[in-house]
């Protein structure tokens, strides 16, 4: 179908929003009319492992869920926890939204968190690991193995972890080690086997210490018993049954694990940064020596031995997590690498878009028509092969790309390698402090600058976090434009394990758009007036409040008016507060957030016509849409924004129309539709902040996710 380029009601987007007071509760509501946000963000991570235990989904995607669950808390940790203390420390006496201070809330999630723990570490012991056990997949405690099997560990231990282990020991010359973040690590006594003691050493060994083994992170956790690969042992009780090797001629206690988590979050002083780049290493190798957040020990650690660690960490029993059973549950992911398919979801078929892959030039296809892309069920090879097509074109003089998160080992890297050395003119806007991902990004600003690939890193103060590709090609003596605009990163790895949306257009107003967006990154243009795109910090936030109250203004006037949004997270007040006003008007209004929201639904006289779910099922729920009915005049706009702070006023983002009738059918109806028809992965939020798991009842069931499988997407 041919792009619709006619839009008579485009010039709406001009409208400048009436200033407004924020929401007030009515007499019928007397609580917050914010959610807290980390206790929402808790809520989201508790969804996550009532998914892990749901007894239709196989075993290792059971154990999946638990990692991701106890990864997503590592991260919680290191950034939101170490934040509220930092607010502790500086004084800080800001409350909440929802009238917290930060001490408050730390309280609040350890008495959330501690039983969702035991829940966790629960169901690996007593469902998980016995259900694998019954089908030949075993881990096996190194005292109960048979003398064969333990010499056979043992030989393991002399050859290939007694060479890199390094004890250290506590005492008044030897002060309390550094632990790393995330480490893994054993705690034990140690002291002097008065029987082998040496005269001359009686005084350097005559008192009892703690000492200190980290386990080397480059050895696997599960170590194979033997050739059969479905029987293991642990890496820390093979150390420890062999601990004596490391100490002859002394005595050492039973080794208990224990791991430190620190803060991570990094805060660069643009300003005086002379080299962005440079700053970051430095930052980056100053993020392992943060100030501590959390320590976890085994459940059945000494109470001796924990105060010792909690004292010399710095951290209060607060601070302190008892693990009564697996530490570090995310190192038995090891055994989803097992070819066990039985175990493990089935492979869905992914689907290349027929009218790109029946016809040898890309652009041919897209000059005619806009490409719409629903990954997974839709290979983001289409988006790669798109790039590697442009590079190797004679005709396409240059390539533009935003890279937040690109992965290891990205094709798409390594297109853009090759069309420079083509001669053509490429960008890459790469975005450096992309969190967690930072090390990955400098590999790739460095290769690709050495490459003559003009690297620009975002724009000062701001994360570049729209997912942008501009190629310009030379089509009888013009230029034209060819554009991929995103929800989701340029990285082949995660986009088979997300939900995201994107399309490839060559409108030339969006082409236009694409350009300005570009100047205003590596140029610091000041264009603002934009044909199609809402661009943040610029006008996406303007905008959408403009599209909330043209909703309110049409309600008022009789014309239908409906919302529909679709986000990762919610937490910005301003919009929070528009959706309470439209509710107010009598808007039925539908949210899909995936994780935090702060918006309080069902509430009468404030949100009573606003309806919120979450989709915790196989796939990252990740892509953005936000539907708005406009009188039957429907408008949709897809895009890499959230709503949130952060994502409106301080990163670049950018949200489109979807304006070919077709596309916006599948959107509203078989997306939207699909999701809040949902009744097997969806959860909905209650007014007291909890979320209610919905059941199919008498209706048959349906899973928004796997109704895609198969999907075209070609009209």
């Amino acid at each position: 179908m041919l792009l619709m380029t006619d839009h008579a009601d485009a010039q709406h987007l001009k409208v400048t929003p009436k200033t407004k007071t924020a929401v007030t509760p009515t007499e019928s509501f007397d609580g917050p009319r914010l959610f807290n946000r980390e206790l929402s963000w808790l809520e989201f991570n508790r969804r996550v492992l009532d998914e892990a235990m749901q007894p239709d989904i196989p075993l290792l995607e059971q154990l999946k869920f638990l990692a991701i669950f106890a990864t997503n808390l590592d991260e919680f940790f290191m950034i939101r926890v170490s934040g509220l203390k930092e607010q502790i420390e500086e004084g800080i006496t800001k409350l909440s939204p929802d009238g917290m201070t930060a001490t408050e809330q730390l309280r609040e999630i350890g008495k959330r968190l501690r039983p969702m723990l035991k829940k966790h570490v629960d169901h690996l012991r007593t469902a998980v690991l016995p259900q694998l056990a019954e089908v030949g997949i075993t881990i096996e405690p190194y005292k109960k193995l048979n003398s064969r099997d333990r010499k056979k560990l043992d030989k393991y231990f002399r050859d290939n972890l007694f060479p890199i282990l390094t004890p250290q020991s506590v005492d008044s010359s030897h002060p309390f080690p550094y632990i790393s973040n995330l480490s893994l690590n054993i705690g034990l006594f140690v002291e002097p086997n008065r029987q082998y003691t040496q005269k001359d050493l009686k005084y350097l060994f005559r008192q009892k210490r703690f000492t200190r083994i980290k386990l080397p992170p480059a050895v696997p956790r599960l170590i194979p018993i033997n050739e059969n690969k479905g029987r293991f042992t642990l890496l820390e009780e093979v150390i420890s049954a062999n601990a004596h090797e490391l100490f002859p001629n002394m005595k050492t206690s039973e080794g208990f694990l224990f791991r430190v988590t620190r803060d991570a979050d990094i805060e660069l002083r643009e300003d005086e940064a002379g080299d962005l780049l440079r700053t970051l290493e430095r930052e980056l190798q100053r993020r392992r020596f943060r100030f501590p957040v959390r320590l976890e020990v085994a459940g059945d650690m000494p109470e001796r031995m924990t105060k010792l660690l909690a004292d010399g960490i710095g951290l209060s029993e607060q601070d302190i997590y008892r693990i009564d059973g697996f530490v570090d549950i995310p190192d038995l992911m090891q055994l989803y690498s097992l070819d066990r398919p039985a175990l493990k979801e089935k492979p869905i078929p992914v689907v290349y878009p027929s009218i790109l892959h029946e016809k040898k030039n890309p652009f041919n296809v897209i000059k005619k028509q806009d490409v719409l892309l629903h990954h997974p069920y839709i290979s983001f090879s289409t988006v790669s092969d798109f790039i590697a097509a442009a590079a190797e074109d004679a005709d396409v003089q240059a390539i533009k790309i935003c890279l937040y998160r690109a992965g290891k080992d990205s094709p798409i890297v390594r297109s853009l390698v090759r069309a420079s050395r083509l001669g053509k003119q490429v960008t890459a806007v790469v975005e450096l402090k992309a969190r967690f991902d930072e090390e990955n990004n400098i590999e790739w600003a460095r290769l690709l600058e050495n490459e003559g690939v003009h690297v620009v890193y975002g724009i000062h103060t701001l994360k570049t976090h729209s997912k942008v590709l501009l190629v310009v090609r030379r089509e009888k003596e013009k230029l034209v434009r060819y554009v991929h605009i995103g929800t989701g990163n340029y990285n082949p790895i995660t986009s088979r394990l997300y939900t995201d949306l994107g399309m490839i257009t060559a409108d030339e107003q969006i082409g236009e758009d694409a350009s300005s967006l570009f100047n205003f990154m590596t140029g610091y243009s000041q264009h603002d007036n934009y044909n199609r795109m809402l661009v943040a910090p610029l006008n996406l936030r303007e905008q959408l409040r403009v599209l909330i109250q043209r909703e309110v203004e049409n309600k008022q006037k009789g014309l239908t008016a409906r919302i529909i949004i679709k986000v990762n997270s919610l937490t910005d007040e301003e919009l929070i507060d528009d959706l309470y006003r439209a509710s107010t008007a009598g808007i039925e209004i539908d949210l899909i957030v995936r994780g935090i929201c702060s918006l309080r639904p069902g509430i009468k006289g404030l949100s009573e016509n606003i309806r919120v779910r979450s989709i915790v099922g196989r796939f990252l729920e990740h892509s953005r849409i936000f539907y708005f009915a406009n009188a039957g005049e429907e408008e949709i706009y897809i895009g890499s924004a959230d709503w949130m702070l952060r994502n409106l006023d301080r990163r670049v983002e950018v949200v489109i129309p979807v304006v070919d009738e077709q596309f916006k059918h599948y959107l509203r109806h078989d997306v939207l539709g699909a999701y809040l028809r949902d009744n097997l992965k969806a959860r909905v939020l209650r007014p007291d902040g909890t979320y209610r798991r919905v059941s199919p009842g008498n209706s048959e069931p349906f899973d928004s996710q796997m109704s895609f499988v198969g999907s075209d997407l070609t009209f």
